[in-house]
């Protein structure tokens, strides 16, 4: 059973950081592209950051030159680094993988990230 367990949000203020944690289980973590989306209320949910198998990576134009996505093998995690967060990073955050090349994709449970002015 493919399972992932999200870390790391919580509420911060507007400049502050944080960094978000996402651990993989039940698929082989190398073979998975990963990434974070983000949703809010009446919103459809949006790519943020996806890093593929050979670790290229991909941001939404919002967040380039903010966070920061990687990836740790050894221990199945992707992270998301968040620096100088403002008011409308506001939203769940979910983690996502895609297992390559079949395709087959997964959720997480999402995870609130508040960002006050």
């Amino acid at each position: 059973q493919v399972q992932l367990r999200e870390s790391g949000g919580g509420l911060v203020q507007a400049g502050g950081s944080l960094r978000l944690s996402c651990t993989l289980s039940g698929s082989r973590f190398r073979l998975n592209r990963m990434g974070w989306y983000r949703q809010v209320p009446g919103k459809e949910r949006e790519m943020v950051a996806i890093v593929n198998t050979g670790n290229a990576e991909n941001y939404a134009d919002s967040v380039k030159g903010r966070f920061t996505i990687s990836r740790d093998n050894r221990d199945n995690t992707v992270y998301l680094q968040m620096n100088n967060l403002k008011p409308e990073d506001t939203g769940v955050y979910y983690c996502y993988r895609q297992l390559i090349p079949e395709r087959l994709e997964s959720w997480g449970q999402g995870i609130q990230v508040t960002v006050s002015s």
